[in-house]
């Protein structure tokens, strides 16, 4: 199988599958996806820290990740003392390595469990705010158009580099494509809810957010590939075929979601 045809077959089977489970998939079908998801991310950027595939501590990345989304859902007031858990649970067990474990290490575990599971999250949160399930989508809309669009304009009008010692093929032309792109998208998204769902946010208003984060969605996208530069490897994972693994397919998502989370909250 080619690369071009394993990302359309990824497309064609990943888009309707995360349309079903945001828009109709029962809440537990959504927060078992969440979970899933946090605990993979969580265990692969362990993984890449780590340089080894499996060992005890992916393995408890990826259940403390797993846990803190399943936590955020059903004992919220304890997110907090999860995350103290957290602390003591990763540091102890590099104790009880004694110097084995690295603090790059910990870092990830620490991390992975808890800023990643913190982001996928935030879909529950909103979810449980009230607002229209047709919202959720709107991370991953504003993240994948802005990579999307960022694509093709660099590839036709790309010349001056980005962040070349990060990531060499982005460009300053892409990244004003992606910006721009993410506009007429939520403009697109904006009108559809306003149409037909009763939006409750304005086109003005949506164009700043969109243009938000078609800039969060940039630094994201930099951020997990500044990791992957320091650490010497091309993919986190292989999940998703030729898109990678989780965090290669969601890295702008996880940065994008809880800038929505917040402004949502702020205009409900």
């Amino acid at each position: 199988m080619s690369s071009l045809q394993s990302r359309v077959l990824v497309a064609v089977i990943g888009v309707p599958v995360l349309v079903w489970v945001v828009l109709w998939a029962p809440a537990i079908v959504m927060l078992f996806a969440l979970c899933l998801l946090a605990g993979i991310g969580a265990m692969e950027l362990q993984k890449c820290v780590s340089g080894v595939k499996h060992d005890r501590l992916t393995n408890l990345s990826f259940t403390y990740a797993f846990f803190t989304v399943a936590c955020y859902y059903f004992r919220p007031h304890l997110v907090t003392v999860l995350f103290v858990l957290a602390a003591l649970i990763f540091f102890g067990y590099a104790i009880c390595k004694a110097g084995e474990v690295k603090f790059a290490q910990i870092m990830a575990g620490l991390f992975g469990s808890i800023a990643i599971g913190y982001s996928f999250s935030a879909f529950l949160r909103m979810e449980s705010s009230g607002i229209h399930r047709a919202y959720l989508l709107l991370p991953f809309i504003l993240s994948f158009a802005c990579d999307t669009f960022a694509y093709f304009a660099g590839m036709a009008f790309g010349k001056h580099k980005l962040a070349p010692k990060v990531s060499p093929k982005k460009t300053v032309e892409g990244s004003i494509g992606g910006m721009a792109g993410n506009v007429v998208c939520g403009l697109i998204f904006a009108f559809v809810m306003d149409r037909w769902f009763g939006g409750s946010i304005g086109y003005g208003p949506m164009a700043l957010l969109a243009l938000l984060c078609g800039i969060v969605a940039q630094v994201g996208d930099l951020s997990f590939s500044l990791i992957k530069r320091e650490f010497g490897i091309k993919d986190y994972g292989h999940l998703f075929l030729e898109h990678g693994g989780v965090l290669d397919r969601f890295d702008s998502v996880l940065f994008v979601t809880p800038v929505i989370e917040i402004i949502l909250s702020l205009v409900k």
